[in-house]
Parts: C-alpha cells; sequence; structure tokens
C-alpha cells in the first residue's frame, strides 16, 4: 500500500485535470451513503468535527477520514486534517492512503469551479474572494482556470491574512490585491468565493450585482452561515448534492427558517454536469452554488491522483451500483 503525501497530490493534480475528472464522476454517479458527521467537544478535542465519507464504483472503494478544529491555525496548523484510504473496488485491497487535507482542497475548489463553468457568465473577470485559508488558494487558481479572470479581491477579518495570500498569488503572476472593504469589492465583482468559518453572514444579498455569481463553500454546519436570506431570495440556486440541502449553513437555514422555498434550489451538480437541468439562462441571473462536499468527489480525487502516479490506465466510468445515491 502507497503513502500518498500532499507532495504527490500536487505533483498529479492540475485544476483542468480535477475539473474533469469530478464532471466524469458525477455524469456516472457512484455509491455513497450520507455523510457522518460527530461534533468531538467532550472528548478532550475542544471544537473539533469528526467526518466520515465513503463511496464506491465497480473499480473503488475510497473512505475519507476527516477533522476540522478551528483552533489549529493558533497552534500551526491546519484546520482540516485527514486521509483518503483507496482500495480496489474489485478485491478490497488497500491501494493507498492520500493526504485528505490537500485532496480536501483540490476536490472542493474544482467542484466550485465545475459549478461556475455552469453558473458564471463567460466573460466574468472579477473575482472576490472571502477568507484566505488553505483553502482560499486553490479556489482562486480553480475560478481563473476557469473564466477569464483579471481582478481578484482578497476580503479576511484579519487584514494581515489577506495581505500575506495576496503577496503569495500575485508572486505566482495572479493578479490578486487584499482590500479592506468587502461591500465595495462584492458590488464590483462578477464571482463572489466564500470559504470561512463565520458564524453570521458577510455577503448580503444586497450587494451583488446582475449577473454575479455566488459561490459558498465554507459554513459546513448550521451554525454557520456566509450569506444572508435575500443573496438566496435572489438566485437561482444549486447545491453540490442533496446533503446540501440538510446539512450545512446558508440553503439549509433558509429552507428550514422557509426564507427560502424548496423548488427555488434549481438542481445539483450531476443535474447541471449531466445535462437534465439548465444552467445559467440568462446574462442578468444571479446564481449561488453551495457546496457541502461529498464522498464521490474525494473519490474521484484519489482515484485520479491514484491513475497519475501509478500511470496506470484510465477505466471507464461504470454507472452507479444498483439502489446507490448518485452525486
Amino acid at each position: 500500500m502507497r503513502v500518498v503525501t500532499d507532495r504527490d497530490i500536487e505533483a498529479a493534480l492540475t485544476p483542468a485535470r480535477m475539473v474533469a475528472a469530478l464532471d466524469a464522476a458525477f455524469r456516472a454517479g457512484a455509491g455513497a451513503p450520507p455523510r457522518h458527521q460527530h461534533a468531538l467537544a467532550g472528548a478532550g478535542a475542544g471544537e473539533g468535527t469528526l467526518l466520515l465519507m465513503p463511496a464506491w464504483t465497480p473499480d473503488y472503494v475510497g473512505v475519507k477520514v476527516l477533522t476540522l478544529f478551528p483552533g489549529n491555525p493558533a497552534r500551526g496548523l491546519d484546520t482540516i486534517q485527514g486521509s483518503v484510504l483507496l482500495c480496489d473496488g474489485r478485491t478490497g485491497v488497500p491501494l493507498a492512503v492520500l493526504d485528505g487535507a490537500r485532496l480536501t482542497v483540490w476536490r472542493t475548489a474544482a467542484a466550485s469551479s465545475l459549478a461556475a463553468r455552469h453558473l458564471a457568465r463567460a466573460d466574468a473577470a472579477r473575482l472576490v474572494m472571502v477568507g484566505s485559508g488553505a483553502l482560499a488558494p486553490y479556489l482562486i487558481r480553480a475560478h481563473a482556470d476557469m473564466r477569464p479572470i483579471r481582478d481578484v479581491a482578497v476580503w479576511n477579518r484579519r487584514p494581515e491574512g489577506a495581505q500575506r495570500l495576496a503577496a503569495t498569488l500575485a508572486a505566482e503572476g495572479l493578479p490578486v490585491r487584499a482590500v479592506t472593504d468587502l461591500e465595495a469589492a462584492v458590488r464590483e465583482a462578477d464571482i463572489v468565493s466564500c470559504a470561512t468559518l463565520t458564524g453570521a453572514p458577510l455577503v448580503r444579498g444586497a450587494w451583488l450585482r446582475p449577473g454575479a455569481h455566488l459561490d459558498l463553500v465554507g459554513a459546513f454546519t448550521p451554525a454557520m452561515r456566509e450569506a444572508d436570506d435575500e443573496a438566496l431570495q435572489r438566485a437561482t440556486v444549486f447545491v453540490d448534492t442533496p446533503d446540501a440541502l440538510r446539512k450545512g449553513g446558508d440553503v439549509a437555514l433558509a429552507l428550514a427558517s422557509g426564507a427560502l422555498a424548496p423548488d427555488a434550489v434549481a438542481g445539483d451538480l450531476a443535474d447541471l454536469c449531466r445535462g437534465t437541468v439548465p444552467g445559467r439562462r440568462s446574462p442578468e441571473v444571479i446564481t449561488v452554488f453551495k457546496s457541502v462536499g461529498a464522498a464521490l468527489e474525494d473519490l474521484a480525487a484519489a482515484v485520479a491522483v491514484w491513475q497519475h502516479l501509478t500511470s496506470a490506465p484510465a477505466r471507464a466510468p461504470a454507472g452507479a451500483p444498483a439502489g446507490a445515491a448518485a452525486g
């Protein structure tokens, strides 16, 4: 069994390769039971969260074990920690253990980029990144790979975080700058991407310009929220999987409160990839994509890395097993 490090993953993946892997996975489907999510408070772990996410196809089986500790940055550690176990789907033999944190940021950013391919305007040029954590640079790179982004404004509660991220990505040649006025930045943006752990909305619907696309990636528990009800009410809403209708903040909270009608959610990523629902309908419509993560995405990412590292020929995607949840 091979141990696949964060460096191995960086060497194996590109934004385009990861988006292609997710597109194929959402088209094909996979067995993927609901995500297990457990609060670790009371177990000597502070405010940690444990996530267990299995998925399988006829060719591969994957299980991600992930922890999220918001206090980790103060300890010099990433918020997200964990691993993905990849097994042969025909024999169950373990093939690899992959760095779960690095795989997560890659697949999460790729899901947002894949959604933007269907939902953001083709000429989207101005991106606002809300948050400057570990996921933020991957989201910026993924969106810049999908659309002709010529200006990226980074906002963070602590301005020094935005400044550090802007300097790092500017050194890569990306047009990134730090800002302190979130409202002004959002009012000019074509795409607003949020990856925070905020407990109260940061993005207001009144700020969104016609044609904007709002990408909501953080807020993975009902105690969190990145956008207000008006942002969702003004938009055509899409989710990564049906899990987002029940878990996490934003869409799930708005549905539970009655602020958002169930029929306001137009579809999920599988629908978009398969073409069973339309994406952007006009240049002026506002779109929202809410992701909470899916085991199918982890499996697709792990397989993409494994096949690249082993030069294994890609197998044609197989349909979802009978009775398995697609997407």
